[in-house]
């Protein structure tokens, strides 16, 4: 066992004080991944013995949550994908660009996602053709 600290641990410690503290704010599609996270491996998800034929050492291993989001069910799989992604670059020069809304844009923007955002893309896009 890992004696190092997990996202799941920070959420079961501050996550039910933090959502408190946020409540009204927070869309439910986040709430749901916090909560994935936060029984990701723990007896709330169930889970099966593992025992050893041999010497008859036995453990519990929990059920993972399985969420795209979860950086220990996913931790490999994103790692596998980064080094393709990597394969993929060209020899070149990269600059990396970033582009932010104001702070009360950014708060219609979590209501209106799609839109909010195909327009900073086109602005985005926009400038960087013009530059």
């Amino acid at each position: 066992m890992s004696a190092s600290l997990a996202l799941g641990d920070i959420f079961r410690a501050a996550g039910p004080a933090w959502r408190a503290a946020h409540i009204g704010r927070l869309p439910l599609q986040q709430l749901k991944v916090m909560s994935a996270i936060e029984h990701c491996r723990t007896a709330a998800l169930g889970g099966h013995v593992a025992a050893c034929g041999d010497c008859g050492h036995w453990r519990i291993a929990y059920n993972s949550c399985r969420n795209r989001h979860c950086p220990r069910c996913q931790g490999n799989a994103a790692r596998t994908w980064l080094a393709e992604r990597e394969a993929d670059l060209l020899p070149v020069g990269y600059f990396h660009v970033v582009f932010t809304l104001p702070a009360r844009i950014a708060d219609i923007a979590l209501q209106n996602k799609a839109v909010l955002y195909a327009l900073l893309f086109q602005a985005a896009s926009e400038t960087m053709m013009t530059i």
